[in-house]
């Protein structure tokens, strides 16, 4: 091995980790683990519309809104505009029939 992996491993640790360090803020586009399971009911209700649909996630835009406005308020993801990720106004996105407050149970 050269210098520089020996390096490398004693500036992580011996593990991995960056010991001392202040961990950074992910990057757009990548989510941390919600590992309190704050946004569970959310995330069932969008997968329990995704099966009962046969996986066709325009109808089940709601849902999938309702999701990512959970993880944005627990910050489990960066807080932006809903039109930035591709939700216009509710009348543009509302399909017939579809409750974003009605749970579905399988």
């Amino acid at each position: 091995m050269s210098p520089l992996c020996f390096q490398n491993i004693s500036a992580g640790g011996a593990f991995g980790g960056n010991r001392g360090l202040r961990p950074v803020p992910p990057e757009k586009g990548i989510f941390p683990l919600d590992h309190m399971h704050e946004c569970d009911l959310e995330k069932k209700d969008y997968l329990n519309c995704l099966k009962s649909s046969g996986h066709q996630s325009e109808k089940c835009r709601l849902f999938s809104k309702k999701y990512l406005e959970c993880r944005m308020e627990k910050n489990l993801m960066a807080k932006q505009d809903m039109s930035e990720l591709g939700f216009g106004k509710v009348s543009e996105i509302d399909a017939p029939g579809e409750k974003p407050n009605e749970r579905i149970n399988n």
